[in-house]
């Protein structure tokens, strides 16, 4: 009785919350924007034809391209920082680094955008550091620039990468690693051809999980990159808030949903693949 309970609880939760508002997203997507009202009951396609303008297909192509970077620029972050700590063997210290990298997630994303202002601002820490030590003469403008952007998204999003790679390389067998080095295979082998294929759980793992609210996070591009770094979450909050053209912003948000869960169903698929190929 508990089962079904918890169960048919759950199912209503999800229609509430999640169903059902993605189903009026959608509705909206074919309605037409009207002068005086949100929407008018008028159905189009327009909006999505809307989105094939040269204007919107840069956005997509930016933030494709900058969400990339983002989840690239983790990648190479995160891996060698969760291979170190996995490979660790005082308990102790292994969980109080675990412990740094799930600390920042007790605090705002927005006031660790605003530590991030405070660093690399014309006069910020940064630039005072590097004018102190002579490497450069006037101070280097950071803010409201693309990298300003990508460094507050590497920033926020980092931990997303290095918890599933921890986890997927701390269960790694460490005998195949020794086994290798007794046999003569080369640091770069072992990478190549052991950790890489092992560890690719992890690594796609992470990378959906940094690349995805790399496309869609509005308030970092704002407020790092000003009006250059304009991307897929700008666009919307943009037209839910500024222009109220709410059918607009529902048809962008239906087609990055669609981009999500196809992402998440190539995923799945590849790992069923992978399971069905292991199991024969």
């Amino acid at each position: 009785m508990f089962q079904r309970f918890s169960i048919a609880l759950t199912w209503a939760w999800l229609a509430i919350f999640a169903l059902i508002p993605s189903f009026l997203v959608f509705i909206t997507s074919l309605l037409t924007s009207g002068d005086n009202e949100l929407v008018r009951l008028q159905l189009t396609l327009d909006n999505y034809a809307r989105l094939f303008h040269p204007a919107y297909l840069k956005v997509f192509t930016r933030s494709w391209v900058m969400a990339s970077l983002c989840t690239l620029s983790c990648l190479v972050l995160a891996y060698p920082f969760s291979y170190l700590i996995a490979r660790l063997r005082a308990m102790r210290l292994k969980n109080l680094l675990m412990l740094l990298v799930i600390l920042p997630f007790w605090t705002s994303s927005l006031i660790r955008s605003y530590a991030i202002v405070a660093m690399i601002k014309t006069r910020g820490i940064v630039n005072s550091f590097l004018l102190w030590t002579g490497l450069i003469d006037m101070p280097l403008q950071l803010m409201y620039t693309d990298t300003a952007a990508l460094i507050g998204l590497v920033y926020t999003l980092l931990p997303l990468m290095i918890l599933p790679l921890y986890v997927n390389i701390d269960k790694l067998d460490k005998r195949l690693i020794e086994a290798a080095k007794d046999l003569g295979a080369k640091r770069s082998q072992i990478f190549w051809k052991i950790l890489v294929p092992l560890t690719l759980p992890g690594i796609l793992s992470g990378s959906i999980l940094v690349f995805l609210p790399a496309m869609t996070i509005f308030y970092i591009p704002d407020l790092l990159g000003g009006a250059k770094t304009l991307l897929l979450g700008n666009i919307i909050q943009n037209q839910f808030l500024a222009a109220r053209d709410w059918p607009m912003g529902a048809a962008i948000s239906v087609t990055l949903t669609l981009t999500i869960s196809l992402c998440l169903f190539l995923y799945a698929r590849y790992f069923k693949r992978d399971h069905e190929d292991f199991a024969s």
